[in-house]
């Protein structure tokens, strides 16, 4: 059951462009052309947790607002079954995980892209949001 207490079979496929921001992306429904919420039910945005663990990871271009990741669930994890972690697409880099009380909401199938980041001071990145997708969502390339 997805939040709001509607079932994957009741909702229409996601479509999504990607719009240029100051420091990542936002959301517009490709067929009504309307903003979509980071908090739509279709989909989650979430803060990586853990990033402060992998700042030099996190600082690689692989991880740049826009770009795919892979969600890669830990099952044998010893501190948390429902570990879901993130990686660069290529599996090369992890930039964190999945927010522990969402990870065990998904259904192991879904995609990824880096959409949002926070920069320190000295401009590194140290943190990302995520929009986390349903595995037959559409996403399309980011424009500006």
């Amino acid at each position: 059951m997805r939040p709001g207490g509607c079932s994957r079979s009741e909702l229409a496929r996601l479509r999504l462009w990607l719009e240029q921001g100051e420091s990542g992306y936002w959301l517009r429904d490709a067929e009504s052309n309307e903003a979509v919420r980071w908090n739509d039910e279709r989909l989650r945005v979430v803060a990586i947790a853990g990033a402060s663990y992998r700042g030099d990871a996190l600082a690689d271009e692989v991880f740049a607002p826009g770009r795919r990741l892979t969600l890669v669930p830990e099952p044998e994890n010893l501190h948390d079954r429902n570990a879901v972690a993130i990686w660069d697409a290529d599996r090369r880099l992890q930039a964190g995980y999945v927010p522990a009380e969402v990870a065990p909401e998904l259904e192991g199938n879904e995609q990824a892209v880096a959409l949002w980041e926070f920069r320190d001071d000295a401009g590194r990145r140290v943190g990302l949001r995520v929009l986390i997708a349903p595995a037959d969502a559409w996403i399309g390339v980011p424009r500006a």
